[in-house]
């Protein structure tokens, strides 16, 4: 325990020379990273297949499930993702320093709003480890120290990762002590009852591992406990689209948290509609689960009332017939993790209804549940995706990892003068006086 406080400190106390690094270097530290990714590529894939063999042991066992399994696999793409992934946080503007809003209370008395970066942040997080990359490089980029706690399962490929990584950092002028790795099993509740040092926690994982993390940690967290993803098939669908919409949030990847996991179908379309999506299924291998309303229609598993608030993770999908879209929003609302959601519809004032009514962090029409990601949004790399209705929603990049502080320069001003009968009136107009200590 002595030891992982006094990393983590050290880390903190890093993260404010991280904060005043410029630009220049650390564009050049990730660009270090990404050549020492692709250079390393041989030793990156022999600790993945340890990670692998063992983890094999571990499905057999039981002690991890067979998606966590999936997610582990390092290949050749998945190193050229990471490496691509850092050189698209590159090309993000630096945060750091950057004026989100200047005022004039009084003539030469400015006050400026700027964005500065958290601080020290912790990472747990199950199976995957590309995760590494994604989150040091987008800490780096925005001035944040992070200390990372990754899953037994992936033990090799993640310390080969981070090692990689963070002497390819420091070789370009980076405080190596900003990044921290833990591997023993004693370190994660070690991290979690470091609220002193601690400023964010982001965990990523399972729905049971992020909700244990949020129910053990007096520090704040970002993250979401579950993916549970709906799409409603509207009654002016076009057919075709839908098919192609439902299937690729199905099973493009279906042991990611925005993939599919309950379609509704407006009843006023599913004699139409589910006989070619249930054959579409079959060809996918995908397990169907009904409602009576469905089952009458298709052939299916019955659904139990489990079925409407399960996150499959797997080629599994429960069908509800709704009567209205009234009907699918409050189903959605009721069973969802106000994480994904969407419309397939051609009419845009319906869908205009769904975007309003839907509380999830993202909703989508005529487009896949699977868009759903940091990267494709243009976020470079994301740090996680969040249903939290405060600081950050949705995938995460790095603005979720800044805060802002204010900043006020003023020329002898004293708030005496501004209070009694006689006091100065403040003027609260927009500034163009520029930020005298660098941004914009």
């Amino acid at each position: 325990m002595n030891d992982v406080i006094a990393e983590v400190k050290a880390a903190k106390t890093a993260s404010v020379a991280l904060s005043a690094i410029g630009t220049d270097v650390k564009d050049s530290a990730l660009e270090a990273m990404a050549n020492a990714l692709d250079s390393h590529r041989e030793e990156i894939l022999e600790a993945n297949a340890v990670d692998m063999r063992n983890g094999q042991e571990l499905v057999d066992s039981g002690a991890i499930s067979r998606s966590m399994y999936k997610r582990l696999a390092i290949d050749g793409p998945k190193i050229d993702g990471m490496i691509a992934g850092i050189r698209d946080v590159m090309r993000l503007r630096d945060p750091v320093g950057e004026v989100m809003s200047a005022l004039d209370l009084d003539d030469g008395l400015t006050l400026y709003q700027i964005r500065c970066p958290i601080g020290m942040l912790g990472v747990i997080f199950e199976s995957r480890p590309d995760v590494v990359p994604q989150i040091m490089s987008l800490c780096l980029k925005s001035g944040n120290a992070v200390a990372f706690k990754g899953g037994r399962e992936a033990t090799e490929s993640i310390r080969t990762l981070f090692n990689i990584l963070r002497d390819a950092a420091a070789s370009a002028g980076i405080p190596g002590e900003a990044f921290v790795l833990m591997e023993s099993r004693e370190d994660i509740n070690s991290i979690l009852g470091l609220h002193d040092y601690i400023d964010l926690l982001i965990p990523r994982g399972s729905n049971e591992f992020v909700r244990y993390i949020q129910s053990n940690t007096r520090i704040p967290v970002l993250g979401h406990a579950a993916g549970i993803c709906h799409l409603y098939v509207d009654p002016s669908a076009d057919l075709d689209m839908a098919c192609d919409v439902v299937l690729d949030s199905k099973t493009q990847y279906p042991a990611v948290c925005n993939a599919l996991e309950t379609l509704l179908v407006d009843a006023s379309v599913a004699e139409a509609f589910l006989p070619r999506m249930a054959e579409l299924f079959r060809s996918k291998g995908v397990e169907v689960r009904g409602d009576n309303r469905t089952r009458a229609i298709i052939d299916a598993i019955p659904a139990t009332s489990e079925d409407w608030d399960t996150e499959y993770g797997d080629l599994i999908i429960s069908i509800h017939i709704v009567d209205s879209m009234e009907d699918a929003m409050s189903f959605i609302n009721s069973h969802g993790s106000h994480h994904t959601d969407a419309i397939v519809t051609s009419d845009m004032s319906r869908a205009a209804r769904f975007v309003a009514g839907v509380d999830s962090a993202d909703v989508f029409v005529n487009a896949s549940t699977r868009f759903a990601d940091g990267y494709r949004y243009g976020k470079g790399a994301e740090v996680g995706i969040s249903t939290n209705k405060i600081h950050a929603r949705g995938p995460v990049g790095m603005e979720g990892l800044m805060i802002y502080k204010y900043v006020l320069v003023g020329h002898g001003q004293v708030v005496r003068d501004y209070v009694g009968p006689d006091a100065k009136p403040f003027t609260h107009v927009p500034s163009s006086d520029p930020y005298p200590f660098g941004g914009e």
